[in-house]
């Protein structure tokens, strides 16, 4: 769908603006494709440290193992000097932040892993950016037809295409966060993992959040990202809560019992 969204709005453009559009879209999609190159030849910052399996033996083995179970390559794995729990995946990397293993425990380390793996495995980390960027250029080509044009069915059609866009974007990424979780379930030796990580990790950041709003001001420093209460997720967010990933993780865990009861 989203696709489809990106190829009527580019048909737009080269109909309206002939040569011209041609020429911006095809600018466009090579300035993005440059721009995109370039982090990610750039996204390893200095302070990741690779994981060897001389310091965490466990947890190497442990992804080395699921890694294989889903059927694709070893992984990178960086630890980031990072308090805030946190952990994300790009290319055939994934990052966990120092801030997990004071929050989670060993199985829920494993749990959040798998989750990246599940990204991985599902070429999450190939299509995420795709998708990103395909936002920049819509973004462009609707300024254009806004813009430039004195059609006011392009105009309308043209900001119709983006509202479009900006809503399935929202739903692939939700639907992607939930398919990693399916796969995370199916990758750990305890499945429910995964759902207690998430528990503790909500538990966290609704704590933080109550901390946050009843401390002095000032009393965080600056570098602290922003915390949200699960409860107030906004209508454009593109990560489901922590409640219905873990209601979604739970139906998937007995789901798979029912299965492997009925062989």
């Amino acid at each position: 769908m989203l696709g489809l969204i990106v190829l009527l709005q580019m048909l737009i453009i080269l109909r309206y603006f002939g040569r011209i559009g041609l020429v911006v879209i095809g600018f466009s999609v090579l300035a993005l494709t440059f721009v995109y190159a370039w982090i990610s030849t750039h996204s390893l910052k200095r302070d990741y440290i690779t994981l060897n399996w001389t310091e965490m033996p466990w947890l190497y083995d442990s992804i080395a193992r699921m890694a294989g179970k889903a059927g694709i390559g070893m992984p990178n794995v960086y630890l980031l000097d990072d308090y805030i729990p946190n952990a994300y995946s790009f290319r055939n990397s994934i990052v966990l932040s120092m801030g997990l293993f004071e929050v989670l425990d060993r199985d829920g380390i494993l749990g959040v892993v798998a989750h990246e793996l599940g990204h991985i495995k599902n070429n999450d980390t190939l299509l995420f950016p795709v998708v990103v960027y395909a936002r920049y250029l819509m973004m462009l080509l609707m300024a254009l037809g806004v813009l430039f044009s004195h059609s006011l069915p392009i105009q309308i059609l043209s900001i119709t295409l983006y509202i479009m866009y900006e809503a399935d974007r929202v739903r692939f990424f939700k639907e992607r966060e939930f398919k990693a979780d399916e796969a995370a379930v199916r990758l750990l030796d305890r499945p429910m993992s995964l759902k207690d990580a998430l528990e503790e990790l909500k538990y966290y950041e609704d704590l933080r959040a109550h901390v946050k709003e009843s401390a002095l001001p000032g009393i965080e420093p600056s570098i602290e990202r922003k915390q949200r209460k699960s409860k107030s997720i906004g209508i454009m967010d593109t990560h489901p809560t922590y409640d219905e990933r873990i209601l979604r993780i739970m139906i998937e865990v007995e789901g798979l019992s029912m299965r492997s009861l009925l062989k």
